[in-house]
């Protein structure tokens, strides 16, 4: 090899070295990326900009690393503290309610007129297989169909169903509670539904009568 291959191998080597000490830091990336998402939003109508601000879950779980187990749990123990039992304990409504919030994916977009709950679908069948009587459902949640009747709750105000009753309140109210990363909406953390209407799918979900439960 001659003396001049040898001086350009050691030019290329030092300019990739170079090269690669000027380059950006993760914390550097990261915050370039956030200024690029946040300049790409801004308040339309109901749709206000600060829906990109991140809770400690969203951060951990948007994260390319996988989340820590106490990190985990954390977040388990931050959305369990914000979960609101029923008022009265009065868990169930009218499932024919439920089932008509469960079809509805209205809400929550730029063109609605009102953020209010009671303007909002559940649209859990986006999701979840729920009545047979449904043919077309997503698949990113589990099954719900026989929901309550699987769960053996034959009287919901039974004292004996009380644990699975309250579990699904919750679940419905901030999933976060029961599993850190889950997608499900946190209906009521969130405001995207009121008491009432969580009563109503509750019925949908565990009303031996409800056509879930056929």
């Amino acid at each position: 090899m001659s003396s001049t291959t040898v001086s350009l191998s050691l030019a290329a080597g030092l300019l990739t070295l170079a090269g690669c000490a000027m380059l950006p830091s993760s914390q550097e990336l990261d915050a370039q990326a956030q200024a690029v998402v946040k300049a790409a939003f801004r308040d339309q109508g109901i749709a206000k900009a600060d829906r990109i601000n991140q809770d400690l879950g969203q951060m951990a779980c948007s994260s390319d690393r996988a989340v820590a187990p106490e990190q985990a749990k954390r977040i388990e123990a931050e959305a369990l503290a914000t979960i609101r039992l029923p008022a009265a304990g009065q868990y169930l409504g009218d499932w024919r309610e439920g089932e008509k919030l469960a079809q509805s994916g209205r809400g929550m977009t730029w063109t609605d007129a009102s953020a209010a709950p009671k303007d909002n679908g559940g649209n859990c069948y986006n999701c979840h297989q729920i009545s047979k009587e449904e043919i077309s459902f997503g698949t990113i949640g589990p099954s719900l169909y026989n929901y309550g009747k699987l769960r053996g709750i034959k009287d919901p105000a039974d004292p004996a169903s009380t644990p699975i009753v309250q579990y699904t309140w919750g679940k419905l109210w901030n999933s976060k509670a029961y599993a850190a990363c889950s997608n499900m909406p946190r209906f009521g953390h969130f405001k995207l539904l009121d008491e009432e209407q969580i009563r109503h799918i509750m019925a949908l979900l565990l009303d031996p009568k409800s056509p879930v439960n056929q």
